[in-house]
């Protein structure tokens, strides 16, 4: 790998955003922790998958939302 390779490396990672699990992460994996507690635990198949769609709705709108973010900080940088 090339020096400047590794330098636009570094600052592309410097960039990322170091916060932790965003809510929108945790409301996820918690609505897939309660699907598999309907489906498996108590037996209601049908709750189990309704709730097992939620996490890709839930990540669908977080990442809508952080692309008119980006779009937004992009059209300020425009002017």
């Amino acid at each position: 790998m090339s020096d400047t390779t590794k330098e636009s490396g570094i600052e592309s990672a410097e960039g990322i955003d170091t916060e932790g699990l965003s809510p929108a992460v945790l409301a996820s994996a918690g609505s897939v922790a309660l699907a598999l507690y309907f489906y498996y635990v108590r037996g209601d198949k049908q709750r189990g998958q309704f709730v097992g769609f939620w996490p890709v709705t839930i990540l669908a709108m977080a990442s809508y939302f952080k692309l008119e973010e980006i779009k937004q900080m992009l059209a300020g940088d425009d002017e």
